[in-house]
């Protein structure tokens, strides 16, 4: 496996976090550390206009060495949509309940899913694929 996606739809939200600019950029720039994981830059955060009026909200995203943290939000509706994609494992239950508890959810929708099911983690692995490849096509040019 590359590594796991958690993905967290927060419904009911405090709406005065889901519009503090501030609020996000620091959730984002702690959790990583919360986590497990490896900052590589600071968040990157800022209050966008949907076309549709309720529709704004504030949007942030954090890269870390183990690929990226995203947040978008919904203040109007209460709403925050959250990912985290990693190529190493988490602690999804304590990611999940600390994220739900630093927006103080009242409705959550948690996905998860291992990406990258093929992916091949090392070099040696790499080799034994092309290989195994290899000697498919081989036999099949033999038969």
């Amino acid at each position: 496996m590359f590594g796991p996606h958690l993905m967290l739809d927060l419904y009911d939200c405090n709406k005065k976090k889901l519009k503090d600019v501030q609020f996000i950029y620091k959730f984002l720039d702690s959790l990583p550390g919360l986590i497990g994981m490896t900052k590589i830059m600071p968040p990157y955060t800022f209050a966008y206009s949907g076309k549709v009026k309720e529709d704004w909200g504030v949007s942030g995203v954090v890269l870390i060495a183990e690929s990226h943290i995203s947040v978008h939000t919904f203040p109007e509706k209460g709403y925050l949509s959250l990912d985290i994609f990693s190529c190493n494992d988490f602690d999804v239950d304590e990611a999940s309940e600390y994220i739900v508890n630093a927006f103080e959810a009242k409705r959550v929708e948690r996905h998860f899913l291992n990406r990258g099911r093929h992916f091949p983690k090392t070099l040696d692995r790499v080799s034994q694929i092309m290989e195994m490849t290899r000697e498919r096509k081989i036999g099949e040019i033999e038969k």
